[in-house]
């Protein structure tokens, strides 16, 4: 299993989970857990996804999510999960 960690802020707007899923899901990405919430208008995501399957690179995917991220006109950050848990070790 190849996991990544992909983390989506901004403000609030309809369709933002639906497009990043839906771009997940054509390179064959699976989310393995997902968590959202909206606190007065920013929206926030996380996702933990396994990109074993995945038909393209990790620097294709994620310079596909970058590219979604500016017409969505939000911020999204997608990290190999051995980088996520070094930066985030205490």
């Amino acid at each position: 299993m190849d996991r990544s960690i992909i983390t989506v802020t901004g403000r609030n707007k309809v369709g933002i989970i639906a497009k990043i899923t839906t771009e997940l899901a054509a390179h064959n990405v699976s989310i393995m857990d997902i968590t959202q919430t909206i606190r007065q208008g920013i929206f926030n995501m996380m996702m933990i996804v396994d990109t074993s399957g995945s038909d393209i690179v990790f620097d294709e995917l994620r310079a596909s999510l970058g590219a979604l991220a500016d017409e969505m006109g939000v911020h999204i950050l997608c990290q190999k999960e051995e980088i996520f848990d070094k930066m985030h070790r205490i």
